[in-house]
């Protein structure tokens, strides 16, 4: 592109000579030797300079052009790479939504199934008739319990803290039901920690629970030990 345009603008001095020429003619219509000369070379090293002009902005601009098709194609990678950040964004928080909501479902399901098996569980209870009883009483006035906590196959199922008047009637003979409920007619342990003078004194026993039947389990201090009986009945009273 550079050679054509200089190829014109030579050209273009060429043809224009003539007439530069003519207009330095004297009165007898031609110029001298030197004159001839002094003017060629004059406009030759203009044209040559406006020539050189033209080259150095036809570089000037071929260079603009290099940066601006860099910005575009750097500008075009970066919203390329957003447009992908922001796709793989949005697939990655919709697979954070639907399994959110799968383990919402799951959670609510397990809920579900919890409440059921525990509307199931007490229905086989109700329908047993089975029924266990834990008594707590102190036979010396020396060791009367302060506190009581106690366990049904493992889990915790109650747990007492006696008042000073509630500790002296423990001492007196009272007798405290800490557990009554309707349970399966199967075995089961029991496992309490009475507390005697800050103390804390463990004991376990097993019991055999049957249908239509309440079993009472009776916990009894007694020289600073705790002593479990077990008995049965048919009605709603221990004896």
């Amino acid at each position: 592109m550079s050679r054509r345009q200089s190829s014109l603008v030579f050209g273009i001095a060429l043809a224009l000579a003539p007439a530069m020429l003519h207009a330095q003619v004297d009165s007898t219509g031609r110029l001298p030797d030197s004159s001839v000369e002094q003017v060629y070379e004059t406009q030759r090293g203009a044209l040559i300079k406006q020539l050189q002009a033209t080259q150095d902005q036809l570089s000037q601009l071929r260079g603009q052009r290099v940066a601006l098709e860099a910005e575009i194609d750097n500008a075009l990678a970066q919203t390329t790479s957003r447009r992908a950040s922001q796709l793989l964004m949005s697939t990655e928080q919709n697979a954070l939504v639907d399994l959110d909501k799968t383990l919402s479902t799951a959670q609510d399901n397990m809920q579900a199934q919890r409440d059921r098996m525990a509307a199931l569980g007490d229905a086989v209870k109700r329908r047993s008739g089975a029924v266990l009883v834990v008594l707590l009483r102190a036979d010396s006035s020396q060791t009367a319990p302060t506190a009581v906590e106690m366990s049904l196959d493992g889990g915790p199922a109650g747990t007492r803290t006696y008042s000073a008047i509630a500790t002296q009637a423990l001492s007196q003979g009272a007798v405290d039901e800490v557990f009554r409920s309707a349970v399966l007619p199967v075995a089961h342990t029991v496992d309490v920690t009475v507390t005697l003078n800050g103390q804390p004194v463990t004991a376990r026993a097993s019991v055999n629970a049957q249908v239509n039947v309440v079993t009472y389990l009776q916990f009894t201090v007694r020289n600073g030990q705790v002593v479990p009986n077990t008995w049965t009945s048919q009605g709603t009273t221990p004896f």
